[in-house]
């Protein structure tokens, strides 16, 4: 273990983890770039690290925002059946088009949800969504869970980015809901795609994979702590100011 895999590791934790805590946002987004550019990690281990390490946070910031009854569970079982569904459609389709087109799309979406946030915050109440009928809400997130599960496998990335997006923007979800059902679909969907990654290609480096799991844990956790209890004001602001900075800095990752 080196000072610089724990440094690495230590600042791609902390993206990842307030990503996650703050906006639901993929772990994979950030340390996935981070290990490869900078530990020259190959790329098939580093997306499995960066599941992994996505497992934990997810399930602790789902854990989090669910005590205060955030999550929208039966809808969120829904959508996350119809994201697995077509992400394997969208797996299957990508094979066939060039890596090169699809590439930066997940930075870039990632920056462009940072300024919404901070332009057109998101202030949609409980009770507001009650007012939507329940067999509407479930076709919704049939629809919904079917085009985001085909982005996220179609360009293997920025499937939570997408998903935020879809619960704020079209099913009209407040922020706190809208995160929690994000991160709580996504624990599920990292946890197969970790399994799959290690299955295929066996086990990353055992000191890389421990330190950003812990890491990321540490900071979702502390994230999604101060989330649960923010105003919508503040939790938009915090949301758009951590996405902003994160798109701009996998910008340069990946330009790097």
């Amino acid at each position: 273990m080196t000072f610089t895999e724990i440094l690495v590791c230590l600042i791609a934790g902390l993206g990842a983890g307030l990503g996650t805590g703050f906006a639901g946002m993929s772990a994979a987004a950030v340390i996935s770039p981070m290990l490869i550019t900078f530990l020259d990690v190959p790329a098939y281990q580093a997306v499995g690290i960066a599941l992994a390490s996505d497992v934990l946070a997810s399930a602790v910031s789902a854990y989090t925002y669910k005590k205060s009854r955030n999550p929208d569970i039966k809808n969120g079982l829904i959508m996350m059946v119809s994201v697995l569904s077509f992400t394997l459609v969208g797996s299957w389709v990508s094979s066939l088009v060039p890596n090169q087109i699809m590439g930066g799309f997940s930075s870039v979406m990632t920056l462009i949800m940072g300024i919404k946030f901070l332009v057109k915050p998101v202030m949609t109440t409980r009770e507001a969504m009650g007012d939507v009928s329940p067999r509407k809400r479930a076709t919704q997130s049939v629809i919904c869970g079917a085009g985001v599960g085909f982005i996220c496998g179609f360009i293997r990335a920025g499937g939570r980015i997408m998903m935020l997006l879809v619960l704020t923007s079209v099913l009209g979800y407040e922020l706190k809901t809208a995160v929690d059902t994000s991160v709580f679909i996504m624990t599920f969907t990292a946890l197969t795609g970790a399994v799959s990654h290690f299955a295929i290609g066996g086990l990353p480096n055992i000191t890389l994979l421990v330190l950003c799991v812990v890491f990321t844990l540490l900071w979702a956790r502390v994230a999604a702590r101060f989330a649960n209890k923010a105003s919508p004001v503040v939790l938009n602001r915090a949301t758009g100011a951590v996405l902003t900075v994160l798109g701009i800095v996998i910008l340069v990752v990946n330009y790097l």
